[in-house]
């Protein structure tokens, strides 16, 4: 299996996972010539999708939804609150499919499972891959990672996981003070420590590859974040951080 980071942070979300000749897509916050500039750059570029996976309405998510989804006549599909918050936003699609949170479907060689993530959406989902070589876990846009998520995310051998901001950083930027009180929220955004923390309380032996995820170009850096992860991973794990602008050569899983 292979995953493709197209794009993380709050400009744009987009990756893709390949495998036996199945491509989904999780997220869309590209153009569709994006989505198949970055699949090229990153080796998936004869990759053909077959299905869109949202994680929940916010533009960074799927503003591309619609575009993507017509340019290869693919279905979406995310839990009802946020298929019906996009609604407006996609327009007219192949399909969309309701997947609710808690509840787990078949899509190619993948068994995909939804759950419930705190974040300031309708109805927001982080998702479990399994595959027959192993278990991806995605959560990213998390105010908190409660019971459910570490619970969800137990036993992944790969993780894509939120480190946005620098606590010192958010505190002490430019932003104004209600945007920095709702990232820091308990429905907002992960900070590297919350993550951190988070990423040890799921480490297990078989975890073999993490990417960090949404990192905020105002209120973080890369080497904060890898600095974090690798204190709570150590070196037995594979850290590399997702990159706004730029595709990060695919990853075999």
């Amino acid at each position: 299996m292979r995953l493709g980071v197209l794009a993380s942070g709050s400009g744009g979300n987009a990756f893709a996972l390949e495998h036996e000749g199945f491509t989904l897509l999780v997220d869309a916050g590209l153009s569709a010539r994006q989505h198949q500039a970055r699949l090229e750059a990153c080796g998936m570029g004869t990759a053909r999708p077959a299905a869109l996976l949202v994680s929940h309405e916010h533009s960074d998510h799927v503003s591309g939804a619609g575009v993507v989804a017509r340019k290869w006549r693919i279905p979406v599909y995310g839990s009802g609150g946020t298929l019906e918050a996009s609604a407006s936003r996609m327009g007219r699609v192949a399909g969309r499919s309701v997947l609710p949170n808690g509840s787990t479907t078949e899509m190619g060689p993948f068994r995909v499972c939804a759950f419930r993530l705190a974040h300031d959406a309708v109805d927001p989902s982080g998702f479990v891959v399994d595959w027959d070589g192993g278990r991806l876990g995605i959560a990213t846009d998390l105010g908190h990672p409660g019971p459910l998520v570490t619970e969800s995310l137990s036993g992944c051998t790969a993780l894509v996981l939120e480190f946005n901001h620098d606590e010192d950083m958010l505190w002490n930027g430019s932003y104004p003070w209600h945007l920095k009180q709702r990232i820091a929220s308990s429905t907002g955004h992960l900070s590297n420590t919350v993550a951190a923390d988070l990423l040890a309380s799921v480490m297990h032996p078989g975890l073999r590859v993490c990417v960090l995820a949404h990192l905020s170009q105002e209120n973080n850096l890369p080497d904060l974040a890898l600095g974090a992860s690798r204190g709570a991973a150590g070196d037995s794990v594979m850290i590399v951080a997702g990159m706004q602008d730029l595709a990060l050569p695919a990853i075999d899983l």
